[in-house]
């Protein structure tokens, strides 16, 4: 049977396999293809493991006894790419980004991981990220700038631009990410990509202590709704439950408009982190409102009363502790020592700032996190969802965030020098850049809350924009129901960047 592979999120590729119309082994090679055909140019796929994945998917169709999770899971066979950052696949190079980790080989699977392969998921790579999941971009010194197949000239995003870059240029139909500050809704944004950041809660446990705030949560971007949704059943749902049974996320998406009620949705136009929103967002943002009104939801403007200022300055202290443990403590994965030259100066500058202000600021940031996660529950008694931007502006151009030559001059100088005053300064007035940008995801981050990004609109020259959308900490089901519904009303899945409509046919398998 002649299949188009771009025809079908990882769902169909799995029921492909299921019937026996496509081998393991062709959905990989294809795959690899597209991975070979696409990579000189978006640059997101920065370690391969195509031998192994062969291997692998021999075993699968051979039957063998350790296949038995791949053979039978709820996607077995089905080609998939991991972030380089965080979630350890044992055995397979994790250089964060970063020169310093670039030998280091995790021994054992991240919890994550082992969700993953026990679905069936067959890993054959890696993909980019910025260093140490610091930057809303993906432009790291030691594998250069990840591009965006809507526009080579463009961000896909940060720190997950190379697992968008790889779904958006059709090479798997979703792949993994992960979310700190946003790192899974800004490159879906991007990416014209749907990116949910499950709540806290839904995590798997881990014996690797939370970074403080713990504002980190694993799960995917991916072309279709119900992709993610299995995704969260796979690291959070109830293993007792059969994939798509009642009470399962699938289910929550696959069945949206059963008994569907309407939901009392806050229209929050406020640019929180950031410091304004451009017209076409700004646009975006008042036709996803429109939009949710015609699916009979009710929709209410609401000015969120946060001092954005100290929320800003609070995330920054959390963010600042993450980085001295990664950057400062190195040795504690490595063994190695840090050193200066093997950090981008960005980083290397974070880890002192947090190392200096630490002790004094991180109590008063954690407090403040409570505060601002009660303020949101608060707000959440009388709404279902929030409705806002992903990012301030459409993506931008590719160098465009990195630091400025005076900028990377004065972090030299803060970590040669110390100064509380001077790191403070040097820490906001850097920081703003990022956040005129990317500054509307950081706020759920810190509360918890289930956010997603959804790939509604366009900008004038092509570019996608995701609106945003979060609800009550644990009611990920609920936006998943919402977003399948959005998905049904304005559908996305078959939108194709010009990367994919100017090459030669597809591959089919």
């Amino acid at each position: 049977m002649q299949t188009d592979y771009l025809e079908y999120d990882a769902i169909g590729l799995a029921e492909l396999v299921k019937r026996g119309d496509v081998s393991p082994r062709e959905l990989l090679d294809t795959a690899i293809e597209r991975a070979e055909a696409a990579n000189p140019a978006i640059n997101a796929i920065v370690l391969k493991d195509y031998d192994a994945a062969r291997r692998r998917a021999l075993r699968i169709e051979a039957g063998g006894n350790d296949a038995d999770a791949l053979t039978h899971g709820p996607l077995a066979g089905v080609p998939f790419l991991v972030k380089d950052l965080g979630a350890a696949v044992a055995g397979l190079r994790m250089t964060l980004g970063s020169r310093h980790y670039r030998h280091y080989v995790p021994a054992d699977d991240a919890p994550v991981i082992k969700r993953f392969r026990a679905a069936g998921l067959n890993i054959f790579g890696k993909t980019s990220a910025s260093e140490l999941g610091q930057m809303p971009y993906t432009e790291p010194e030691l594998f250069g700038a990840c591009r965006n197949p809507w526009n080579l000239d463009h961000t896909p995003g940060g720190s997950s631009g190379g697992a968008a870059a790889v779904v958006a240029a059709g090479v798997v139909p979703l792949a993994h990410a992960s979310d700190g500050g946003g790192s899974i809704r800004i490159p879906a944004s991007c990416c014209g990509l749907f990116g949910l950041k499950p709540s806290r809660s839904r995590q798997p446990p881990s014996n690797i202590e939370p970074s403080p705030g713990a504002l980190g949560v694993d799960l995917a971007v991916s072309r279709s709704v119900r992709d993610s949704a299995l995704m969260l059943d796979l690291i959070a749902g109830d293993p007792a439950l059969m994939p798509g049974a009642p009470g399962t996320f699938l289910s929550a998406a696959r069945d949206a408009f059963d008994g569907a009620k309407p939901l009392d949705i806050a229209l929050v136009t406020d640019p929180m982190f950031a410091f304004s929103l451009s017209p076409e967002v700004r646009g975006a943002v008042e036709d996803a409102a429109a939009l949710v009104a015609s699916l009979g939801h009710r929709v209410e403007p609401v000015t969120l009363s946060i001092d954005f200022a100290a929320a800003r300055e609070a995330f920054l202290m959390l963010w600042a502790s993450v980085a001295e443990q990664s950057v400062l403590h190195a040795d504690d994965l490595t063994g190695t020592p840090p050193r200066r030259q093997d950090f981008e100066i960005a980083t290397w500058a974070m880890g002192h700032i947090g190392r200096k202000l630490g002790k004094t600021a991180l109590p008063g940031a954690l407090d403040f996190q409570q505060r601002v996660t009660a303020q949101l529950a608060d707000l959440m008694t009388r709404y279902d969802v929030i409705l806002c931007a992903t990012l301030a502006a459409a993506p931008v151009k590719i160098g465009e965030l990195k630091p400025s030559l005076t900028e990377r001059m004065q972090m030299r100088a803060v970590t040669a020098m110390p100064v509380e005053v001077l790191m403070r300064k040097m820490l906001s007035e850097a920081s703003n850049k990022a956040f005129a940008w990317a500054g509307c995801t950081e706020l759920f981050n810190m509360t918890g809350q289930p956010s997603m990004s959804v790939p509604l609109a366009w900008s004038s020259r092509g570019l996608p924009i995701g609106v945003q959308f979060a609800a009550r900490d644990g009611d990920d089901a609920l936006l998943l129901r919402l977003a399948a519904q959005l998905e049904a009303a304005r559908p996305w899945f078959g939108r194709r960047p010009p990367l994919l409509q100017a090459r030669r046919p597809m591959p089919r398998v």
